[in-house]
């Protein structure tokens, strides 16, 4: 998809991820750059890529990232990119994050009823969003990336069968702060953060590849 494709509010936010760039710590760059390696990697064997975050609920970190960087592949244009989301247990894609994701511009909407409804987005139809298990369809059975977005997940699934790459990138759960003032604050933050970190792993890829290139 190209840039100009994105409509002009969600344009604004991921260029203000991109100016923002620099309030990523050194150290934490350093883990994102270790993904960013793996897209490289990827893209040189001309390899599809595939990415399941993951978290212990399947209910906010774990699809927020899983949508931004879906965002960030299109918006840097990578092809053969598709992005998946889990946990060690299912539960459902909670309504607070859904709401905050809308709230710059995702446009998610709610399918089927029901404990754990399905969502889909207007940006990847094809791809239905509900809470899982990692290891669930649709999700990959190999060839994949972990990404593991919540030390719980990360702690008590050392090996993710099939994956041939894990990531440890927690992030602090907005779950703390449901039904508190903060609430929506808090959500808005955490969607904010890992949209940010997302897209510096794709941003910095595609440093890398023009980089190489030129080699």
């Amino acid at each position: 998809m190209n840039q100009h494709h994105f409509t002009e509010r969600l344009t604004k936010i991921i260029k203000k991820f991109e100016s923002e760039f620099e309030l990523i710590s050194n150290e934490r760059k350093l883990l994102l750059q270790q993904v960013s390696q793996y897209l490289v990697n990827k893209k040189q064997y001309k390899l599809p890529v595939k990415i399941i975050v993951i978290c212990t609920h399947n209910s906010r970190r774990s699809h927020i990232g899983q949508l931004w960087l879906k965002m960030a592949s299109m918006w840097y244009e990578y092809e053969d990119f598709d992005t998946y989301s889990g946990g060690t247990e299912a539960t459902a894609f909670n309504y607070r994050s859904v709401a905050a994701l809308n709230r710059v511009g995702l446009k998610i909407t709610q399918k089927t009823s029901g404990s754990n409804p399905i969502y889909v987005w207007d940006y990847d139809s094809k791809n239905e969003l509900f809470s899982k298990k990692y290891d669930e369809d649709p999700n990959p059975k190999k060839d994949f990336a972990a990404i593991m977005v919540c030390n719980e997940a990360d702690e008590g699934c050392p090996f993710i069968p099939g994956a041939d790459a894990r990531f440890s990138l927690p992030f602090e759960d907005p779950k703390r702060f449901d039904n508190t003032e903060l609430e929506s604050e808090k959500y808005d933050e955490r969607v904010h953060h890992i949209g940010r970190e997302c897209f510096y792993i794709l941003y910095y890829a595609n440093e890398l590849l023009i980089l190489n290139s030129k080699l």
